[in-house]
């Protein structure tokens, strides 16, 4: 693709990488069929390649208008154009840079920035999220079934390891996860305790900064990976052996913080050096599933069978396929076959709460693909995807992690 880009932007950073990216396009438009927000819309600037028509636009000098925000907010940012993509296109890359041109260019009108803050500092106050949800959940008898079906039960996270081992690992303790599914983190010590890793908290710790950068609140953004790079760096210095994180949204921004903090003069080289120990849990147990598989409990009655459902973030965003379903089957699970699971399920972060009839029609679709296999329940591996999954089904959906921590003896 040719591009003449305008002066506003041609010689930043920002404009030399989408030039680039741009240029990499060939216009083959296969990513736009596989696209969940093109199959919903039938709209071809609501898929990639016409979002990659829109940006060039932009980025040329043409000025946007609120429709082409609109399209580009109605991205899931799933990546899986990148996985369908011949030629490589680093299309996630190129809308965050197009999103936050049109941003500043565009604006917003009062009542979706107001939605857009609220949802902002409410989700990022860990307190006060986990107030209103307990609130939430100690009302829920009286909430209408819509609200009801958002508010899940709270699963007892049961003990976490008091063993100390030789090698440690760092855990993101993410915004929202602790509060809503304390269980996932517990079970992932338990779980590395068994194979000899003391999986540390840090206090100091906290959201991974994903929620502000696709919320174009860049500087925000770069508070968090700073405020986590500090906490962290320490106890890596000390020999701390990775950073682990059990929510696939979280671990692709980690393992991203190389790129995004690259050309901060005194963050870049600790940004990259985090975002190479950063790992997602799924990566952790297979590399530890030669010590853990001797340790699973007989199986004396079948298992119930799963449905699996692979985040977006996990199998397009970090390009890890394969590898839980592979744990699960080694430890007894029966995973039934599910039709379009490279499709997002519709959660996609803040997606469902910023375009809820978007969202809710995706999770119809992957309900009913998850459904079709009669499984006892489904498992995935992103907060996100599980509460939102959650909130449309009867089957409990659970975190893989958990699955393995029932498994394993005691």
């Amino acid at each position: 693709m040719q591009t003449n880009l305008a002066d506003f932007i041609k010689d930043t950073p920002e404009g030399q990488e989408a030039d680039a990216i741009l240029r990499s396009c060939v216009h083959c438009g296969f990513c736009t069929a596989t696209c969940p927000t093109y199959q919903v819309l039938g709209d071809e600037l609501d898929g990639p390649r016409g979002r990659i028509y829109l940006i060039k636009q932009v980025l040329e000098g043409t000025e946007p208008t609120a429709k082409t925000q609109q399209h580009l907010d109605r991205c899931l940012t799933c990546r899986n154009c990148e996985s369908t993509c011949p030629s490589g296109v680093q299309y996630g890359r190129l809308v965050d840079i197009g999103r936050a041109v049109v941003e500043k260019k565009v604006g917003r009108s009062a009542v979706d920035s107001l939605r857009r803050r609220v949802l902002h500092r409410g989700l990022l106050s860990k307190k006060a999220f986990a107030a209103a949800l307990a609130l939430g959940r100690a009302a829920r008898p009286l909430l209408p079934a819509s609200l009801k079906a958002k508010v899940q039960p709270l699963r007892a996270p049961g003990s976490w390891p008091a063993a100390q081992h030789a090698r440690t690992m760092l855990l993101l303790d993410n915004c929202v996860q602790d509060a809503m599914a304390p269980s996932i983190d517990a079970a992932a010590a338990r779980v590395l305790d068994r194979a000899g890793i003391t999986l540390k908290r840090v206090a100091a710790g906290g959201c991974c900064g994903a929620l502000s950068h696709h919320l174009n609140e860049h500087e925000a953004a770069v508070a968090r990976v700073r405020a986590n790079i500090d906490a962290w760096w320490p106890l890596v210095e000390a020999g701390a052996e990775a950073i682990v994180v059990t929510a696939s949204g979280c671990s692709v921004m980690v393992k991203d913080y190389g790129h995004f903090m690259q050309h901060d003069a005194v963050y870049a080289e600790k940004a990259a050096r985090i975002a190479a120990i950063s790992k997602d849990v799924s990566e952790v147990i297979a590399d530890a599933w030669v010590q853990l598989k001797p340790s699973l409990k007989p199986i004396r009655d079948a298992l119930p069978a799963i449905a699996y459902h692979p985040p977006c973030t996990l199998q397009h965003g970090m390009k890890l396929r394969g590898g839980v379903e592979g744990i699960l089957r080694d430890a007894g699970f029966t995973l039934k076959p599910v039709t379009d699971s490279h499709l997002c399920c519709g959660s996609a972060g803040t997606y469902s709460v910023l375009q809820p009839e978007i969202s809710s029609e995706l999770k119809r679709r992957k309900l009913a693909n998850l459904a079709n296999g009669k499984p006892a329940q489904i498992a995935t591996a992103n907060i996100g995807c599980m509460t939102h999954l959650q909130s449309g089904t009867e089957l409990p959906v659970k975190h893989w992690i958990e699955l393995i921590d029932e498994r394993l003896a005691a």
